[in-house]
């Protein structure tokens, strides 16, 4: 039995994940481990890439139909051996040192069947790197690295499954949940039900991939829309949770005003590439759009109602 499974949910990813296995296959004293790739139902030839390769490592291909990352992650929890399964994405790449840091992290710690240990997932050299970009991954609404205060105690809502590695019992015993229509939220629900039983997340700033994950304003409002969406789910799921999520029991906030939005989406968009920080701007647009898709989700999910918007 390996010490580590990693699994890997693939999509028509086939411009980076030869580049995530191939930095796999040259990790440096790392635990024994085996990599589990699950490909959702690819279209862009990565199925017959995957049987052409004779990869120096133990790599196990697993397809499927197109369901999603999370049921993807799902299956390869239950086939994997390892007794921890570290996660990646199929466009983060992972250092040399990624899985032995991930080892150590867990080594001398007495409850460390209880413990997940989360990296650090920066952006790709590849990527042209600019404030928008750095204020999402260290303060904003992809990720927030920055915010951690505790490296040894991190909240819940810092679970990332881009970079992230718990043993394989919790995942068995609490998968992710397959209501969530987008990837948006069902890792974050993951952690707090796995948090509520008695998981403790750590921070390991060292154990680090390289993201390879082209983002723009105008994209990353979409990312958010969606998000909006899944909160709902969340939210029917764990109403405790309303405040956090941004839902009331009367349903969400009123729609900012769209003459606004549509003024600061163009200076956000116009601005992006120039060395400008813009944190309150950046918040006020990619919200509007995360309350839009609490509006869609709410009538969607839980009925109709009353939209309001402030002008």
């Amino acid at each position: 039995m390996p010490d580590f499974s990693v699994v890997i949910p693939t999509y028509n990813r086939m411009d980076v994940l030869p580049e995530v296995l191939a930095a796999l296959e040259a990790q440096e004293s790392p635990p024994s481990f085996e990599v589990i790739v699950v490909d959702d139902g690819s279209s862009d030839g990565t199925s017959k890439w995957l049987a052409s390769q004779s990869f120096q490592i133990s790599v196990n291909v697993i397809r499927q139909q197109n369901l999603g990352p999370a049921a993807a992650r799902n299956r390869g929890v239950q086939v994997a051996t390892g007794g921890r399964v570290a996660f990646l994405g199929d466009d983060t790449v992972p250092s040399r040192g990624w899985l032995a840091t991930h080892q150590r992290a867990i080594r001398s710690l007495a409850d460390a069947n209880q413990v997940a240990v989360l990296g650090y997932t920066g952006w790709h050299v590849r990527l042209r790197l600019n404030p928008f970009l750095s204020y999402i991954n260290e303060y904003g609404l992809q990720f927030g690295y920055a915010l951690i205060e505790d490296p040894n105690s991190v909240p819940f809502n810092f679970f990332y499954t881009s970079n992230i590695s718990l043993p394989r019992d919790l995942l068995l015993r609490e998968p992710f949940d397959l209501q969530f229509p987008y990837a948006a939220w069902e890792d974050t629900e993951l952690s707090y039900r796995l948090c509520k039983a008695g998981m403790r997340l750590i921070y390991e700033a060292e154990a680090t991939v390289a993201h390879d994950h082209p983002t723009t304003v105008k994209r990353f409002t979409q990312r958010q829309e969606k998000a909006g969406y899944s909160a709902v789910v969340f939210y029917q799921l764990h109403e405790e949770l309303g405040s956090f999520l941004g839902l009331a029991p009367e349903g969400p906030p009123p729609l900012p005003s769209r003459w606004r939005q549509w003024r600061d989406e163009w200076l956000a968009r116009t601005l992006q590439p120039f060395p400008i920080r813009m944190p309150r701007l950046w918040e006020n647009v990619l919200r509007y759009h995360y309350i839009r898709g609490l509006h869609r989700g709410w009538r969607d999910r839980m009925g109709p109602m009353e939209e309001t918007r402030h002008d």
